[in-house]
């Protein structure tokens, strides 16, 4: 390369370095975004932020519920739709090793799935015995074909 070279190869790469990398110009202060309070946020907006993916729902029946320190709380046992159109995890609470308890309905806002199990979020496993108990005519099953949407977890 010849010296006089040198600066117009520099000068087209700092054109190509867009206006606003280096920060706002002029000493302008920007207004950053906060995170909007989970406290704040209704189950639906959590669950959203939680990037939902298509499961089918035979897929769900016979996985695990656990709490967070991954201790199981249950089964699911069905997937229902409720008079209002909202979806519950039907897991039996109480009995022995997750099973034969009253079953109880888990709104599909407060959980996430994790590999082969789902967490359960938004809800303390103190509150579990707490659920008032799944009686069927309160929904409908869902076809364990069709296709619904849960939300991702992670650690």
């Amino acid at each position: 390369m010849r010296p006089a070279a040198f600066p117009t190869l520099f000068a087209l790469l700092l054109a190509t370095i867009p206006a606003n990398a280096a920060g706002p110009a002029g000493g302008a202060h920007t207004q950053e975004q906060q995170a909007p309070d989970p406290d704040e946020q209704t189950p639906e907006e959590r669950m959203n932020a939680r990037f939902p993916q298509k499961v089918r729902v035979g897929d769900l029946i016979g996985i695990p519920i656990q709490d967070y320190d991954d201790r199981i709380l249950g089964y699911v046992i069905d997937v229902v739709h409720k008079t209002d159109g909202k979806i519950v995890l039907v897991m039996p609470e109480g009995g022995w090793f997750g099973r034969g308890g009253r079953p109880v309905p888990i709104p599909i806002e407060t959980v996430a799935i994790l590999a082969r199990h789902i967490n359960l979020l938004d809800t303390p496993r103190e509150d579990v015995p707490k659920l008032p108990t799944w009686d069927r005519a309160q929904g409908s099953p869902i076809d364990r074909n069709e296709i619904i949407r849960i939300a991702i977890g992670r650690r």
